[in-house]
This record gives C-alpha cells, sequence and structure tokens, in this order.
C-alpha cells in the first residue's frame, strides 16, 4: 500500500480510524461509497465539511473504518478523523479547522440512567395522596 496519514476521529461510542491518501477525492467508509454508507444529503455534507473548508476534496482518497454508535455519530467521528489526518498533511491549516470546531472531540455522551429513578434524570411519578 502507498504512504498514508491517519487520524482518528471519535464521537459519542462512534469510532472512525481514517487514513488519507494522496487520490482523487474517493472516499471509502467500511469498503464503501460514501454516499451508500450515509444516505442522507445531510450526513454527506458533515463527512465532508473539512475537506470543503480546506479546499483539499480532489487531493486525497480517503478510506475510513467506522463502528459503534449510529449514524449521525459515525458521521460527525469521520469528519472528526479527516480533520486529524488533515492536520498531519498539512499543520498551517490547524488555525482554520480549529476555528470551524473540527479537531476538538464532543465530549457529549449518554448520561447514565440512575437506581431508584426511570432514566438518567426522569423519575417515576410522583403522587401525593
Amino acid at each position: 500500500m502507498s504512504d498514508f496519514n491517519y487520524g482518528t476521529g471519535k464521537r459519542k461510542n462512534a469510532v472512525a480510524r481514517t487514513r488519507l491518501y494522496q487520490g482523487t477525492g474517493q472516499i471509502t467508509v467500511n469498503d464503501r461509497p460514501y454516499e451508500d454508507y450515509f444516505p442522507r444529503k445531510t450526513l454527506q455534507m458533515i463527512v465532508q465539511q473539512a475537506l470543503k473548508l480546506t479546499k483539499n476534496a480532489d487531493k486525497f482518497d480517503i478510506k475510513v473504518n467506522v463502528s459503534g454508535g449510529g449514524v449521525a455519530g459515525q458521521a460527525q467521528a469521520v469528519r472528526h478523523g479527516i480533520a486529524r489526518a488533515l492536520l498531519l498533511v498539512d499543520p498551517e491549516l490547524r488555525g482554520t479547522l480549529k476555528r470551524a470546531g473540527f479537531l476538538t472531540r464532543d465530549a457529549r455522551k449518554k448520561e447514565r440512567k440512575k437506581y431508584g429513578q426511570k432514566g438518567a434524570r426522569a423519575r417515576f411519578q410522583y403522587s401525593k395522596r
């Protein structure tokens, strides 16, 4: 295989292992074209955001292995991974990517359910009388 730059992206429970190769702008997610893997236009846009912002959309072929979480979390994890890999290609892009918020790991996760309660914050119904 040719030389590549690697970036790991995470969001909620999704983990994306991203490899950037010199190429023509092909994005493959779990051995499928990303349009097939993320059928919704909004998710496709999320995946491309870092590339479009840095004007590198047609300079790299990207191979991604993503697992865990749901489709939206996976798309955001892929974006995070691509942004981190782009940073290794050109450290000058750091300011641009950081301002857009693509390098920041979104630490929000599902809060755990507590005992004696219906959910994380929801309580069982209380009857005074």
